[in-house]
C-alpha cells in the first residue's frame, strides 16, 4: 500500500521503510513495500490519485502492485518536478531494468490522459540517453581491451573504472543534451588520451606504448612576469597529438574534430578539476564523489552501473533465434560475409562518408559558381556571403545553447560542413537548370533570400541528420522544457527564421543534385518532408494559409480535381527555382503551387495513410474507402481552416469515423486509433492532444463532436441521403521518388537489429549494439544466410494485431457517440470484444500481405 504520511518534521527523511496506511478510506489497499525513496506527502497523495485512475486495470498490466506503485510515485515525481528520488533508485526499489520500466509506466496510460505530454517527454529522454550511453560502454570496454594489458592485480579494471567515472562527469558537466552520441564518443576518446598517458607504461598494449609521444613536456614553471596571464588565461593542456591520432584512426574518428573537442569542452572540464597541467593520475575517490553528487542533482540514471553490469542497466538479451526467423534473399552456395554495423560505427562511416564527398567543395563559391553569380543581372555575392557570417553567428549561438556552452565552436565546425554542402547543391542546381532552360542568367533567383536560406537550411539538416540527429522532434504540442536541448528537425527553421513551407519547395530538387546522400539521410529528408505536410505547415503564421485563402477567393478552390491532376507522376517537372519563382498573380488558380505540387502531394499523402488505415480496419467494406477520401478530400479543400495547429490524420480519422456513422457501420473511435497507433510515425498524442479552441485541447472524440462534425453536419449527412455527393477521384500512389531497394528490415521480435542486403548479394549489413555476443553467434547467422531452402512461413507466423488501448476515456460513459446516446449492456460489450477481436485478425492479415510484397520486391 502506498507510504504513511508523516509528520511535518519528518518530511526530509532520506528513507522510507514500509507502506501502511495513509489514512482509513486506504486500509483496503494492497500492501507495497518500496524502501530507500524519499516520498513527501504531496507526491504520496498525487501518487495515490493515479494508482486508483489505474487500479481497474491492474490485471491487464499484468504486473506486480509494488511496481505498478513505484511507476505512479515516478509519474507524479515528474508531473510536479519533485526531486525525491532517482530513476536509478526507483530501479533498485522495484527490481526492473530501465526497458522494462519505460514500458511499464507506458502502460499506465489507460485513460489517454493519464501520462502527461511531460511525463512523454521524460520517458523518451530516458530511453535516448539509455541507449547512447550503452552504446558508449560497449565501445569504451571494446576499446579498452585493446589499450590497457592485463596485469595480475586488479589495477588495470580500477584504472578503467576511473576512465568511465570521468568520462560520465565530463559528459554530464560538458554537454547540456547528454544524447548527442557523437559528441559523447569524442569526449570519451578525450578521456582515454588523458589516461593513457598519465597511466603506468606496464598498464598499455604495445601499440599505445609506441602512440605515446617519445618527448612529453613535464609541467613547466612560469615566470613571474607571466603569471598575471596565467591567471586571467588558463593555459591550454598539452594534448598528445601522436597519441590522440591513433586513438582516432582505431576508433574511425576524424582526429580535427576530436582535438577540437578536447581544446574547447575538455580542458575547461580539466580545469574544474584542477588537472589540466598536473601530470598527477586522477584520483578515483574524488572523481567518484564528484560523480555522486551530479548523479543525485540530475536525478538520472547511475552511468557507473554499466560498469558492474547492474542487472537495472543489463540491455536485453538478443537471442539467435530471433534472427533465424529474419527474411532473407536468396543467396549463392558460396558462403557470405557479414559486417556488422554498430551504432557508433554507422555514426562514424556517415560522418566519414559526408567529409569525403565535401573535400572538393571549399568555405568560398568555387569558380563556376562565382562566375553564374557574374552573369547575373544584380551580382548576389555579397549578400550570400553577408548572410552566411550571420547565420553562421546565429546558429553556432544557438548550437551552443542546446547541447554545450563551450561547444560553440563545434557548432561552427558543423555550419561549415553545411555552407560547403550549400554550395556544391547550388551549383548542381544551377547547371540543370541551364540545361534545362538554355539561360546563364539567374538574377531573380540568386538574389531571393528565401531561396538561399531554404536551401542552406537544407545543408545543414544533412549535417546535423549525418552526425547523429536522425530523430525527428516531437511536434505534437504540448508544454516543454523551457532550455533548448533538441536540435532534431525542424529545429533547424526556428534558428534560420524559415517557414516549413518554403523549406519544403527545396527538398526534392535538394535530393536529385546531390546523389551522394546516403538512404539513410534521404529517407531523413523525405519523412521531414511529409511532417510538413502533415502538421507543421499547418503552423498558425505559416504561408501556406495565405495562399490557400487566395486561391479560396478567386474562386479556384470551387474547381473540382480531375482525376487527370491526380494521376500525374509524383515527380513533376517543376524544380525549386520554379516554385521559388512563381509569381502570386490576382485570379490565378496556380500562385506557388503552380500546377499545385505541394497540395497535390496535402493529397497523395493523405490518400495513402487513409489507405491503410482502412485496410486494417475497413477490408470488409471496401466501398466505403472511395467514399471516405470524398469526405476527407473536401475537408482539406475547402475547410482547410481545421487544418490550423492540427495533424492531417486527426481529420482522417474523424473522417472515417462519420462515414461509418451514417453508413451504420459499427467502426468505434476506440479501435480506429488502436490500429492508427500500428501505422508508421505516428505518435498518440495525435489523437490524446488535439486544438478544440485557442489554447485548450482534448481527445480526439472531443474535436470530432465540438468542432469536425459542427463544422461538417450537413456535409456528413449527404451521404446518408439517397443522392449522395459525388466521389472524388483517387489519387495514383507511386513509389516514393527517394525510395531504395533492399532497405534495413527490423528483426522480428528485437528494437535493435536490422539486416540490409548490400548490392553484392553475397554481403549482408547486420545492424546491433555494440556487444551482440560469442562468436560462435555470428557463425551461426552465417549458416542460416546461406540456407537456401528456409521457408518464409515461420515469419509470417509472427505477426500480431495491434494491442487494443484499455479503458480510453472517449469510451466511458457514451462518450463515443456523437449523438450523445449510450450503447446497450452485454450485447454491446460482446460487439466491442467481436471489433477488436477482429481489428487484430485484419491487421495481422494486412501486416503478412505486406510483408510478402515486400519479400518479392
Amino acid at each position: 500500500m502506498p507510504p504513511k504520511k508523516r509528520n511535518t518534521g519528518t518530511t526530509q527523511s532520506k528513507e522510507l521503510k514500509s507502506a501502511e496506511s495513509v489514512s482509513p478510506d486506504k486500509k483496503d489497499s494492497p500492501e507495497l513495500s518500496v524502501k530507500n525513496l524519499h516520498v513527501t506527502d504531496l507526491l504520496c497523495d498525487r501518487a495515490w490519485k493515479l494508482w486508483k485512475s489505474v487500479e481497474d486495470s491492474m490485471a491487464e498490466i499484468a504486473d506486480t502492485q509494488k511496481r505498478v506503485w513505484g511507476a505512479c510515485l515516478f509519474v507524479s515525481g515528474i508531473d510536479m518536478d519533485v526531486s525525491c528520488f532517482t530513476l536509478t533508485q526507483v530501479l533498485k526499489a522495484v527490481s526492473l531494468n530501465v526497458k522494462q520500466f519505460v514500458d511499464l509506466v507506458r502502460k499506465l496510460d489507460v485513460n489517454m490522459d493519464t501520462i502527461s505530454t511531460k511525463v512523454n517527454s521524460a520517458l523518451t529522454r530516458v530511453e535516448k540517453k539509455y541507449d547512447v550511453t550503452l552504446a558508449l560502454y560497449q565501445r569504451f570496454e571494446k576499446t579498452c581491451k585493446n589499450i590497457f594489458a592485463l596485469v595480475s592485480d586488479d589495477q588495470e579494471r580500477e584504472t578503467t573504472r576511473s576512465c568511465w567515472t570521468m568520462f560520465l562527469l565530463a559528459k554530464g558537466r560538458a554537454l547540456q543534451m547528454e544524447d548527442d552520441l557523437v559528441i559523447s564518443f569524442q569526449l570519451l576518446l578525450c578521456t582515454l588520451e588523458l589516461f593513457i598517458k598519465r597511466c603506468p607504461s606496464d598498464l598499455l598494449q604495445p601499440l599505445y606504448k609506441s602512440a605515446i609521444s617519445k618527448v612529453q613536456s613535464p609541467p613547466t614553471r612560469t615566470s613571474r612576469r607571466n603569471q598575471s596571464k596565467v591567471k586571467t588565461r588558463p593555459p591550454e593542456p598539452e594534448v598528445d597529438l601522436h597519441l590522440l591520432k591513433t586513438l582516432c584512426e582505431e576508433n574511425e574518428c576524424n582526429a580535427e574534430e576530436v582535438k577540437n573537442v578536447y581544446q574547447t569542452s575538455f580542458s575547461a572540464f580539466l580545469d574544474s578539476l584542477d588537472l589540466s597541467r598536473s601530470p598527477d593520475f586522477p584520483q578515483a575517490n574524488d572523481i567518484n564523489q564528484q560523480y555522486e553528487e551530479h548523479y543525485l542533482k540530475s536525478r538520472d540514471i547511475d552511468g557507473r552501473l554499466f560498469f558492474d553490469r547492474d542487472e537495472t542497466v543489463v540491455p536485453p538479451k538478443v537471442e539467435i533465434s530471433q534472427v533465424e526467423r529474419t527474411p532473407k534473399k536468396n543467396l549463392p552456395d558460396e558462403d557470405g560475409v557479414l559486417i556488422l554495423q554498430t551504432p557508433i560505427r554507422a555514426a562514424m562511416t556517415s560522418i566519414q562518408q559526408l567529409r569525403g564527398d565535401l573535400t572538393s567543395s571549399g568555405d568560398q563559391p568555387s569558380t563556376n559558381l562565382a562566375t553564374y553569380f557574374k552573369n547575373c543581372t544584380v551580382d548576389p555575392t555579397q549578400g550570400v556571403l553577408k548572410r552566411l557570417e550571420t547565420l553562421g553567428q546565429v546558429f553556432s549561438q544557438r548550437f551552443g545553447q542546446a547541447v554545450g556552452l563551450r561547444c560553440v565552436a563545434l557548432g561552427l565546425q558543423r555550419f561549415k560542413l553545411g555552407v560547403r554542402l550549400y554550395y556544391k547543391v547550388m551549383e548542381a542546381m544551377l547547371k540543370s537548370e541551364e540545361k534545362r532552360l538554355s539561360v546563364q542568367n539567374f538574377s531573380k533567383l540568386l538574389n531571393d533570400s528565401t531561396f538561399h536560406t531554404s536551401l542552406l537550411a537544407c545543408a545543414l539538416e544533412v549535417v546535423m541528420a549525418t552526425y547523429g540527429v536522425l530523430r525527428l522532434e516531437d511536434t505534437t504540442g504540448g508544454s516543454g522544457d523551457p532550455v533548448e536541448t533538441n536540435v532534431c528537425f525542424p529545429w533547424i527553421l526556428d534558428v534560420v527564421n524559415l517557414s516549413a513551407f518554403d523549406f519544403y519547395k527545396v527538398i526534392e530538387s535538394f535530393i536529385k543534385a546531390e546523389p551522394t546522400l546516403s538512404k539513410d539521410i534521404v529517407k531523413h529528408l523525405e519523412t521531414s518532408e511529409n511532417l510538413i505536410m502533415e502538421r507543421i505547415a499547418w503552423r498558425p503564421g505559416s504561408p501556406l494559409f495565405e495562399l490557400l485563402t487566395q486561391e479560396h477567393e478567386s474562386g479556384a478552390a470551387e474547381q473540382v480535381e480531375t482525376p487527370a491532376s491526380f494521376s500525374q507522376p509524383l515527380q513533376h517537372n517543376h524544380t525549386a527555382a520554379d516554385l521559388y519563382l512563381s509569381p502570386m498573380r490576382p485570379g490565378s488558380r496556380f500562385c506557388l503551387l503552380t500546377p499545385r505540387p505541394a497540395q497535390l502531394s496535402m493529397y497523395r499523402l493523405a490518400y495513402s495513410r487513409l489507405k491503410i488505415l482502412c485496410s486494417y480496419l475497413l477490408s470488409s467494406h471496401p466501398e466505403l474507402e472511395p467514399i471516405i477520401w470524398t469526405l476527407f478530400q473536401h475537408t482539406l479543400q475547402h475547410e482547410h481552416e481545421l487544418m490550423r495547429d492540427r495533424h492531417l490524420d486527426q481529420l482522417m480519422m474523424s473522417a472515417m469515423y462519420a462515414i461509418c456513422k451514417v453508413k451504420s457501420v459499427d467502426l468505434r473511435f476506440k479501435t480506429i486509433v488502436t490500429a492508427y497507433k500500428n501505422m508508421a510515425n505516428t505518435n498518440q498524442e495525435t489523437f490524446k492532444h488535439v486544438l478544440i479552441s485557442e489554447c485548450h485541447y482534448d481527445s480526439i472524440i472531443v474535436f470530432y463532436n465540438q468542432v469536425f462534425m459542427q463544422r461538417l453536419k450537413t456535409n456528413i449527412l449527404q451521404y446518408a441521403s439517397t443522392r449522395p455527393p459525388t466521389l472524388s477521384p483517387i489519387p495514383q500512389i507511386p513509389c516514393s521518388p527517394y525510395k531504395f531497394p533492399n532497405s534495413p528490415l527490423r528483426v522480428p521480435g528485437s528494437n535493435n537489429v536490422y539486416i540490409s542486403p548490400l548490392k553484392n548479394p553475397r554481403i549482408m549489413l547486420v545492424s546491433i549494439g555494440e556487444s551482440f555476443g560469442l562468436s560462435n553467434r555470428f557463425q551461426k547467422i552465417n549458416q542460416m544466410v546461406n540456407s537456401s531452402d528456409r521457408s518464409f512461413k515461420r515469419a509470417l507466423d509472427m505477426g500480431s494485431g495491434p494491442k487494443p488501448l484499455k479503458r480510453l476515456r472517449f469510451d466511458v460513459d457514451g462518450h463515443d457517440e456523437a449523438d450523445g446516446s449510450k450503447p446497450g449492456g452485454e450485447s454491446t460489450l460482446i460487439q466491442r470484444l467481436t471489433d477488436l477481436s477482429s481489428t487484430r485478425s485484419r491487421v495481422q492479415e494486412q501486416k503478412m500481405k505486406e510483408d510478402a510484397e515486400l519479400r518479392k520486391e
